[in-house]
């Protein structure tokens, strides 16, 4: 029963990354690998770091910094080191996959490896969580949540992650996220509550999404 049951996600998650991926066009194809990229979004950690120095003292401003870095390097490193040696899943376009031949390639580029769970996903809602926990304001936790969403379905379209993939890695980031930033508060004593200015993270992911769908709607 457990292994019909294993089989039966499988093939959903297999079904869904295929529906999913599926939906290409050239505009996406411009899209997804800048979305996508690491270098891209440095203006808005910028922003993530001019607020907490508008907002705190240097020294707490060091621990949040020092808190974002242990909740990736916890995210990635759980999925990169402790799960995919142990599940050793390859990736949708991996050649070894049995739906390779079936994925949309983008730019020649195929996933190398294992991918459950996924890194870029850990990373981006471990980031996107802490930022949550951190400030708690709405309008940023809407924005921040939907642009770590976006950032993994961009691993969809590209080939490089089943959905399950991405999900696990979400909640491998929670957890990293919410360990940390419980670490944060009990080092600190600071109440968080209290940060203003936290509309320029959103207004510069805003710019820099505008400025990659021009380059994307120019290119394509």
């Amino acid at each position: 029963m457990t292994y019909e049951l294993l089989q039966s996600l499988v093939e959903t998650d297999q079904n869904l990354l295929l529906y999913l991926n599926g939906l290409h066009n050239t505009f996406g194809d411009y899209f997804m690998p800048v979305f996508t990229g690491k270098w891209i979004w440095v203006p808005m950690y910028a922003g993530i770091l001019y607020v907490l120095l508008k907002n705190y003292n240097w020294k707490v401003t060091l621990f949040c910094l020092i808190a974002i870095a242990l909740t990736i390097t916890f995210a990635d490193q759980v999925c990169a080191t402790v799960i995919r040696p142990l599940v050793e899943r390859p990736r949708p376009s991996n050649p070894a996959s049995p739906i390779a031949d079936l994925v949309h390639i983008v730019n020649g580029r195929r996933g190398g490896g294992f991918g459950f769970p996924s890194c870029h996903a850990s990373n981006s809602f471990g980031l996107a969580f802490f930022l949550v926990f951190l400030f708690r304001k709405r309008w940023l936790s809407l924005f921040i949540c939907a642009w770590a969403t976006l950032n993994c379905y961009t691993r969809i379209y590209l080939g490089l992650h089943y959905p399950g993939d991405l999900l696990v890695g979400m909640l491998v980031g929670l957890c990293g996220a919410a360990l940390m930033y419980f670490l944060l508060r009990k080092i600190t004593n600071e109440n968080f509550k209290k940060a203003r200015q936290t509309e320029i993270i959103i207004y510069i992911g805003l710019l820099t999404t505008a400025g990659i769908l021009i380059y994307a709607g120019v290119a394509g």
